[in-house]
């Protein structure tokens, strides 16, 4: 059992679009990711999501509404919810999410990634 620095693990990476793993609990996983612009419109038919802002902001955008998440905010997507985050400007986010999600969901293309590095 070891705390976890948030800023220290961000200083490992410097990706975007690329969720870094910094802690496991329950089946679920701790990711740290930055991002910048929009990601690919998708949805989980068996997780839900939950997206921290820890710096910076970025929009949810849903298929009928656009959600607006800042820093200390966070936003649980529902599993089945198609959604896209897209980002004005980077921000870094931490995810809460079932180990069995795929960060595309039910799309496969090169932003899929089907194994994550632990940090």
């Amino acid at each position: 059992m070891e705390k976890v620095n948030l800023a220290e693990k961000f200083s490992h990476f410097s990706g975007q679009w690329n969720p870094k793993i910094v802690g496991e609990l329950n089946g679920q996983l701790v990711k740290l990711v930055r991002f910048k612009g929009p990601f690919v419109w998708h949805h989980h038919d068996h997780e839900d999501e939950l997206f921290y802002v820890l710096k910076g902001s970025f929009d949810m955008e849903l298929r009928d509404r656009t959600v607006t998440i800042n820093e200390g905010e966070f936003l649980i997507v529902p599993r089945g919810v198609e959604h896209r985050p897209n980002a004005e400007e980077e921000c870094e986010v931490m995810l809460f999410e079932p180990a069995t999600t795929l960060n595309t969901g039910n799309v496969e293309n090169e932003m899929t990634l089907t194994q994550l590095e632990k940090i």
